[in-house]
């Protein structure tokens, strides 16, 4: 009898099978390949894949279409993000339909909701200790009204990004409630073990993440008799990614999400993965395998599909998520520039350049393949100040000093600071002192405005513009983190609320100023000022075509230690990009900047022509150019 002939959505299948199969089994046959039941594995992967493309909505198996013809997407200038917990934004789902004017005025075209699958109740770690990741936060509406919201940002030519924690599931996840009842499947689906004696060995090379209120890394359970391995809290149970059926749970979820209209997964904790006694547990080889073969099973079945793989971590550890050695080009498509983030904020506090620009050349390559970053000046999190001794000691500096240092100043009891942050975190051991703030507190406009000093007020506008036209053109897709672009304070409210009391981290998650937005066309304030200066910066980044992200970005190194500057390297010519941290006017010669390959001396960020007094270019303070 002769065999049907196979549809078109099988021959498409049967094409990006073969294309990813090299990146794909490899890594699987390496990690799970002693496995007794890895034949039957590999066979329950092939038909969860093929399940999940079957069922892949029409429109998203178009734009998977899309994006395979016009793979750098993601890379182009026209990309710009916006960051916001959908309660503190809008209410609920559907309630940010009502909003996407606004973003689409401010130039938004990737869109990331913070943690919105269902959380246990209670503290849940801002939304990372997830009980059902097939379900959305009730207090954010249903799946139903996640992919209206999905289908109308896609109608605009905005991306999605939500948050899929792989290292762990609350202890209240279904396989966790089995796990603790006694299942034997499901116990091995986490990292228990039944005498201390296991985690003691592991916990001699582990680090703590959070020493405060969630010492240790493992927690004991005298009701089922088994010590759990808990990186993070108590309540956060860590997956135990050496069994196959992790890997097989987790794509079923993965591809489930991309098929409600997900664009960007974004990987939490994804360095702590792979556990290995007498290490860390961070950033093993494994892992890198293993998000791997994530990535390739989403460029088979779901390939309009990118990974953001979240791993803050240093430059050495960070660049191999983004693909090197056998994984470049085959692994994350995204990673944040977490060191760009805290060299802006260094070199804001010493006025002095010279770290920041010794950091991101001698540690960073000029371009990436398949890849870009995530920049940013804040985000939901806490600023950690991630600066080595020995990247310190190049520049003459002490690593500890200058890390205190930069903890007192932003948290604003440095001497001169116009900074107003707050602690968080505090290391007695290490001396470690992470800080929270929000973007305008930290620039110093919250400590101006109280002080009633206008000039004050107009340095902390102008570095919180400088900020983001620095994200806009680095290279990659800037994140604006929600009410950034309106200048909002910090929000001590959070003091007021039992399940954030605890966590400074909430002072710069604040409701959304609708007020501040409504307010914007009619007031010469500082939100409308950074506002239209945002919307702005984005504008003319979306007509230069030479801050794609595919195209290199060099650090360069004028006299004046103040200035940090870099070249785009555009096949039509290089843009020269200069920003003056500090508040005194600085000088760069004419013939230096020549040097850099600019002929045109026009800056394309204010579409004005640059004029050169006594043969330099002055810059103002703070002031951002991109000459051509």
């Amino acid at each position: 009898m002769a065999k049907a002939p196979a549809s078109a959505d099988d021959e498409i299948f049967a094409l990006r099978l073969d294309r990813s199969a090299p990146d794909l089994w490899p890594m699987l046959e390496a990690l799970y390949g002693r496995h007794p039941a890895f034949d039957a594995f590999r066979a329950n992967l092939l038909k969860a894949l093929k399940k999940a493309w079957a069922e892949r909505p029409a429109d998203l198996k178009r734009l998977d279409l899309k994006r395979d013809l016009e793979p750098d997407w993601f890379q182009r200038p026209d990309m710009a993000g916006y960051v916001f917990y959908i309660d503190r934004f809008a209410g609920n789902l559907r309630g940010v339909l009502d909003k996407l004017d606004y973003l689409t005025d401010l130039g938004i075209t990737y869109v990331h909701f913070m943690p919105c699958l269902k959380p246990r109740p209670g503290d849940s770690d801002g939304g990372y200790s997830v009980m059902d990741y097939r379900q959305i936060n009730p207090a954010y509406g249903t799946m139903a009204d996640f992919e209206e919201v999905s289908a109308a940002l896609r109608a605009r030519g905005m991306s999605l990004c939500i948050d899929l924690v792989l290292n762990h599931t609350a202890k209240e996840h279904a396989w966790a409630k089995k796990a603790a009842k006694g299942d034997a499947r499901y116990q091995d689906y986490y990292l228990m073990f039944d005498s201390p004696e296991m985690p003691e060995r592991y916990s001699e090379t582990l680090v703590e993440v959070f020493p405060d209120h969630a010492p240790g890394n493992f927690t004991h359970y005298p009701e089922f008799g088994k010590w759990v391995w808990t990186t993070f809290n108590e309540h956060q149970w860590d997956l135990n990614w050496a069994n196959p059926q992790v890997f097989l749970e987790i794509v079923g979820i993965m591809l489930h999400l991309a098929n409600r209209g997900v664009d960007v997964l974004r990987l939490d904790a994804v360095a702590f993965m792979w556990k290995r006694l007498g290490t860390r547990c961070q950033s093993e080889p494994e892992v890198h395998m293993l998000l791997q073969a994530l990535r390739a099973c989403s460029r088979i079945a779901a390939p309009a599909v990118i990974h953001l793989e979240e791993a803050i971590v240093s430059p050495a550890e960070m660049l191999p998520y983004l693909g090197r050695g056998q994984h470049d080009g085959k692994e994350g498509n995204l990673a944040y520039h977490n060191s760009l983030m805290v060299q802006f904020w260094s070199a804001l506090a010493t006025r002095d350049t010279r770290l920041m620009r010794h950091v991101l050349a001698t540690h960073f390559p000029e371009v990436l393949r398949n890849a870009t970053y995530a920049t940013y000046i804040r985000c939901h999190d806490d600023i950690g100040w991630a600066v080595t001794d020995e990247d310190a000691h190049a520049v003459g500096m002490s690593g500890p000093a200058h890390r205190g240092f930069l903890s007192d100043f932003y948290e604003g009891s440095f001497p001169g600071s116009f900074a107003q942050g707050a602690l968080f975190q505090v290391n007695e051991e290490t001396g470690d002192k992470r800080i929270s703030g929000s973007f305008a507190a930290l620039a110093g406009l919250e400590r101006a405005q109280a002080a009633g000093d206008a000039a004050g007020v107009e340095m902390a506008v102008q570095r919180m513009l400088m900020g983001h036209a620095l994200i806009a053109s680095f290279g990659g897709i800037p994140l604006i983190y929600m009410g950034d672009e309106l200048a909002q304070p910090n929000d001590y409210g959070y003091l007021q609320v039992p399940e954030h009391a605890h966590d400074s981290r909430w002072v710069h998650r604040p409701q959304m100023d609708w007020q501040a937005v409504a307010r914007r066309d009619d007031e010469n304030t500082p939100a409308a000022q950074v506002f239209w200066g945002t919307r702005h910066i984005l504008a003319r980044r979306r007509a230069m075509a030479a801050l794609h992200a595919c195209n290199g970005t060099r650090i360069v190194f004028p006299d004046a230690q103040g200035v940090f500057a870099f070249q785009r390297l555009a096949p039509t010519g290089v843009v020269l990009c200069l920003f003056n941290f500090t508040e005194d006017w600085q000088h760069v010669p004419e013939p230096w900047v020549r040097a850099q390959g600019v002929s045109l001396m026009h800056d394309a960020l204010s579409d004005h022509g640059v004029e050169t007094h006594h043969g330099a270019v002055a810059l103002p303070p703070y002031a951002r150019v991109w000459l051509t």
